[in-house]
């Protein structure tokens, strides 16, 4: 096998590599000790043999669809281990061709504790927000040292920006609305729990078939965040659920039509989503990450300028940079950045 796909079993994450038509042909160790099947005796064995009967048959055939397509799929698989033991986990596989050769790499991510969280979770209505933030904790394993500064600024940028259109349109959103919308804000990014952390925090450029995977967390999130209200019988949790969804779903469609993943275009994408697409992109380019360096407010606001109308709700741009922004003003200077850094950061803000 090339060295090009071996490398995808060096990740963290459970690993298996198939054929076309769906024989293993590889797992890594992380894949062997999870379902305690080894190597070498399911080499050669089709791929569903972890099949415990209790996936729905409709995940079979939105996967069958994506993969005739040549399209990366991801979705949640109840599999069964060697012991018997049920084995929930999330699966991002995706094509990926070497020479005259074709591979599927399928990537898990185990929601074993997610499950758990979905059964012990508190009944109280006043309670919400401490479980969605819960859910959150328990889904992502709080893989990045930087996620709960990152969320409180995403839910204090989020509160100031609604605060704000509500004062200029006299108060046409209710607080009720608000509130649901803050709480939820927080989750936007849940499905990055399906993506490689090989992939998540690659420094530099990502490649074609990276940016395919990582395409796939809004698809991730909102199936996870699915399995997880059809569980609950509570009223306002699925309101608030529904709006997270939408955040989930649709904070990186663009405005012009050209984002991901069902590439709606103005008013087609969610109110609660134009917002957090703003408020999301803002920390991160005001953020430090593996792939760059902290930009300074006023070049964070400059580049949510010039993306009015192509990423983002002009209005809500201005409103977002007069408001929340102060002083803040000028063109970017293109010659102080790195090329290489800028392209890293689009791919993980766009």
């Amino acid at each position: 096998m090339d060295t090009t796909i071996s490398v995808f079993l060096q990740l963290a994450d459970a690993v298996i590599i198939t054929d076309t038509r769906h024989r293993i042909i590889d797992v890594n160790a992380t894949y062997e000790r999870v379902t305690g099947y080894s190597r070498d005796e399911i080499v050669g064995m089709k791929a569903g043999l972890l099949k415990s009967g209790l996936t729905p048959a409709k995940t079979y055939d939105d996967m069958k669809e994506s993969l005739g397509q040549d399209k990366p799929w991801s979705g949640v698989f109840i599999n069964r281990k060697r012991n018997k033991e049920l084995w929930y986990s999330n699966i991002t596989i995706s094509l990926v061709k070497s020479g005259d050769e074709a591979y599927y790499i399928g990537v898990f991510r185990d929601l074993a504790q997610l499950k758990e969280g979905v059964y012990i979770s508190e009944t109280r209505k006043s309670k919400i927000q401490y479980e969605i933030l819960k859910v959150l904790a328990l889904s992502c394993e709080v893989r990045d040292p930087d996620i709960e500064g990152h969320l409180v600024r995403v839910q204090e940028l989020t509160t100031g920006l609604l605060h704000q259109y509500n004062a200029l349109k006299r108060s046409v959103l209710t607080e009720a609305y608000i509130q649901s919308v803050v709480n939820a804000c927080i989750l936007h990014d849940i499905g990055k729990s399906g993506i490689p952390e090989g992939i998540l925090y690659k420094p530099g450029k990502l490649n074609v078939y990276e940016r395919a995977i990582m395409e796939t967390h809004p698809l991730i999130g909102a199936d996870i965040l699915n399995k997880i209200s059809t569980e609950l019988d509570d009223e306002l949790f699925q309101q608030e659920m529904k709006i997270a969804k939408d955040i989930v779903s649709f904070h990186h469609e663009k405005w012009d039509g050209t984002g991901y993943p069902s590439r709606l275009k103005e008013d087609e994408i969610p109110f609660e989503a134009q917002i957090v697409s703003i408020v999301d992109v803002y920390d991160a380019l005001t953020s430090r990450r593996a792939y760059k360096d902290a930009w300074p407010a006023e070049q964070a606001a400059d580049y949510l300028r010039n993306q009015k109308g192509i990423s983002f709700n002009p209005e809500l741009v201005d409103i977002f940079c007069n408001f929340m922004i102060r002083g803040t003003s000028g063109n970017l200077n293109e010659e102080k950045r790195s090329g290489q850094k800028v392209d890293a950061m689009k791919e993980r803000t766009e």
